[in-house]
């Protein structure tokens, strides 16, 4: 401010005075040292006026040039902070749809289990960690063969995981370690082909016969001696079941897509009585 202003007013200081000044020639016969010695002493102060404000306007040129750098290098960071500023709400707006969006698809559509315990040997051993589909049975019914996360019915706090063997409507026998399904299709029964099962956790001297209802199921474990199931605890009811396991991440050399999945007559993976 201070540069312009003395710029401005030795500018204006040189045109009034230059405006009433009229040119000085030298008079017929004198020199030009006769004529300088002549000089009115009003044109001397104007001459030394004159110097001062060329000194001075330089002087506030370069100060005007020096004073506007700063301005400009301040502006920089002051738009950078317009931009942050401008930016934080939207960082808090992706960040809270982003949240929104990962907690909907937890409690919603899939989730995260670890297995603990060795019911499903060997199929799943302790920390395989699974994503389970938790819409897949609200637009379809569960499969013979699928693997499933449940909630214990007598407590539901607890979840297992086992895999669907008796479907609503049909009956369920166990003698030994031979599984007979029987239902409409086959009233006399069929036997599963139970590749998955380890011979060493195959059971021994069960009898059991469960007549399912409309939205019952009958679940197993893999491991037969060890897997506490619907032999046990008896029928599962559908509200019950959380979801499918539709992926294994870990261990890293078995990561999968509907690990453990079976299908029985659907590929002649059951025996007809």
């Amino acid at each position: 401010m201070y540069a312009t202003f003395a710029s401005l007013g030795v500018n204006g200081s040189l045109r009034v005075d230059y405006a009433h000044m009229t040119p000085e020639r030298n008079a017929p016969g004198l020199s030009a040292s006769s004529a300088d010695t002549k000089r009115s002493p009003f044109r001397a102060l104007e001459d030394e006026r004159s110097q001062k404000g060329d000194g001075a306007e330089q002087n506030a040129s370069q100060n005007s040039t020096f004073n506007s750098v700063p301005e400009k290098i301040a502006g920089a960071p002051a738009q950078n902070q317009k931009r942050d500023r401008d930016s934080q709400p939207s960082l808090l707006a992706y960040t809270v749809i982003a949240l929104g969006l990962a907690l909907f698809i937890r409690f919603f559509i899939a989730a995260p289990y670890v297995v603990s315990g060795a019911s499903m040997e060997p199929t799943f051993l302790d920390w395989h960690y699974l994503i389970i589909d938790k819409v897949i049975y609200s637009i379809s019914a569960p499969v013979r063969g699928d693997v499933i996360v449940l909630n214990l019915p007598q407590d539901t706090g607890r979840s297992l995981i086992k895999r669907v063997i008796g479907l609503p409507g049909e009956t369920v026998q166990i003698s030994d370690s031979k599984v007979t399904i029987v239902n409409t299709d086959y009233p006399k029964g069929f036997v599963l082909n139970e590749p998955y099962i380890d011979p060493k956790n195959a059971s021994l001297g069960e009898s059991v016969e469960t007549a399912l209802g409309q939205n019952e199921y009958f679940v197993l474990g893999d491991n037969r001696r060890v897997s506490a199931d619907s032999r046990i605890w008896g029928k599962l009811p559908k509200k019950d079941i959380v979801g499918r396991v539709d992926v294994r991440l870990f261990p890293f050399n078995l990561i999968s897509v509907l690990p453990g999945e079976m299908r029985y007559l659907e590929n002649q993976g059951a025996e007809r009585l």
